[in-house]
């Protein structure tokens, strides 16, 4: 076990070390460049489209706004949460500048895979839309390069069949048993009988269902969590100026060690930064594109546009939220029982209960109930990857198998089970990204295409996909 532990974590320090980061960026930049910059302009206009009730019109199984919000109910998770915090711990205040960096050149990657998806899904034996990056590879790739389509699309559908099992799945179930048993000594089997009897109920309904609780549960959530944020800074109010001072400043220069942080290099604020930042939205991976490739439109553009709220809500709003409190808190300087940092949702917890009563509190229940809508998320994107490499028919015994893993990995170590499927999680990005740079002229066409119909030429987008 251990010579595996080892050659996992060599592959891991590829999946998401400096090259493959340094790749995820480029992309990004390279596909903000070909969009001339559209996923920043146009920020407002995707939160019109969103709630426009009348544009959920076209073929698909659900409402574009179910479908940003099953997306969502799989990245704002512990990555908001924990992720943030370790990045700090980690990396310093500087950590947040590139994570903010990351998700904006992020939105356009997301745009881009929401585009792929919905242009090149198809329907099932059941007649029901499905699509993603394994759709998108071997359909859109597999135009000019056959055989190369078909092994980016397999490769991605094995990578993200196996990592669903760990990263959605038993991670979650058991950070959330972990959490609820240290607040409120709720025993982890009866975590693990509820999240899985909970689960069984929604995802057996497939994504009509698991789209209808997102839509209800995600929004909520996310409200709730940000008032309590919002409270929290509406106290430190006067910390706020120098909170955003650090993250700026550090950004560019060593954070020196003060109180219980050991300080950071610069490096280390780019690649905490970068890391948990892509951890946290997705964008580059190829996930979110599976959910939104079920969504009623008939405009691969306008989903896009829906699609890249995704990156915006979770990074540069949740977990910029998370950030400042931690920050404003003074939590990421405070030791722990060790004598240590803080680090992870201790370290979030922490800065909640410094500011309010109860605050720890707030944190635990965000924790397990963001835990328990990235395992539904995650469900599905599971789900698709299965069906591509099996069947339908065969989809009761993924489902079976979902649910008995969230009853099983509430009261065991999951150690083994997280660097295998964090692993699989980045090599999930080597193939999509692939084909997306691949696709980027057919993405820049239909979304130059699609503006100068609204009146509103791209301009140099012209160039770029000529």
């Amino acid at each position: 076990m251990d010579r595996l532990n080892a050659i996992i974590d060599s592959v891991n320090a590829f999946a998401w070390g400096p090259p493959m980061l340094g790749i995820l960026g480029v992309t990004g930049l390279l596909l903000t460049l070909g969009l001339v910059f559209m996923p920043w302009r146009k920020v407002g206009y995707g939160f019109r489209l969103l709630f426009d009730k009348d544009g959920a019109t076209g073929d698909g199984e659900v409402k574009p706004f179910n479908a940003l919000m099953t997306a969502l109910s799989a990245t704002v998770g512990t990555g908001n949460i924990a992720g943030v915090a370790t990045a700090i711990a980690l990396g310093g205040p500087g950590a947040i500048f590139y994570m903010w960096l990351i998700a904006l050149f992020g939105m356009a990657t997301k745009y881009a895979e929401a585009v792929c998806a919905v242009t090149y899904r198809e329907k099932d034996a059941t007649g029901k839309y499905v699509g993603g990056p394994m759709y998108y590879l071997r359909n859109g790739v597999g135009e000019f390069a056959p055989e190369l389509g078909k092994w980016l699309g397999l490769a991605f559908a094995i990578f993200g069949a196996v990592a669903a099992f760990g990263i959605g799945n038993a991670v979650q179930v058991n950070s959330m048993a972990a959490a609820l048993d240290n607040s409120f000594g709720a025993p982890k089997w009866v975590t693990g009988v509820v999240v899985a009897a909970l689960v069984g109920i929604v995802v057996i309904g497939g994504i009509r269902r698991i789209g209808d609780v997102a839509g209800k549960l995600v929004p909520a959530m996310i409200v709730l969590y940000l008032g309590a944020a919002l409270l929290i800074l509406a106290i430190n109010v006067t910390a706020i100026p120098e909170a955003i001072g650090l993250i700026f400043t550090h950004a560019f220069t060593p954070a020196a060690a003060t109180g219980g942080f050991a300080g950071a290099a610069v490096a280390a604020a780019i690649r905490f930064g970068i890391a948990r930042g892509v951890f946290s939205n997705e964008s580059g991976l190829g996930s979110a594109a599976i959910a939104h490739a079920a969504a009623q439109t008939n405009s691969p553009v306008r989903q896009g546009i829906i699609a890249m709220l995704g990156t915006f809500i979770d990074t540069l709003v949740v977990c910029t939220m998370t950030a400042l409190v931690i920050l404003t808190s003074g939590a990421w300087t405070m030791t722990g029982a060790d004598g240590g940092g803080l680090t992870g949702a201790v370290l979030t917890s922490t800065g909640f209960q410094e500011s309010i009563a109860g605050g720890q509190y707030i944190v635990t229940i965000a924790l397990a109930v963001f835990a328990f809508t990235t395992i539904l998320g995650w469900s599905y994107y599971g789900e698709r990857c299965w069906q591509y490499l099996f069947s339908e028919r065969s989809l009761v015994i993924y489902r079976v198998l979902w649910i008995a893993a969230a009853l099983s990995f509430a009261n065991v170590k999951v150690d083994f089970v997280w660097n295998l499927s964090d692993t699989l999680n980045g090599l999930m990005a080597v193939p999509n990204l692939i084909g997306l740079l691949l696709l980027a002229p057919m993405v820049f066409r239909v979304t130059r295409k699609y503006f100068d119909e609204r009146g509103e030429p791209l301009g140099a987008a012209d160039r770029m996909s000529s």
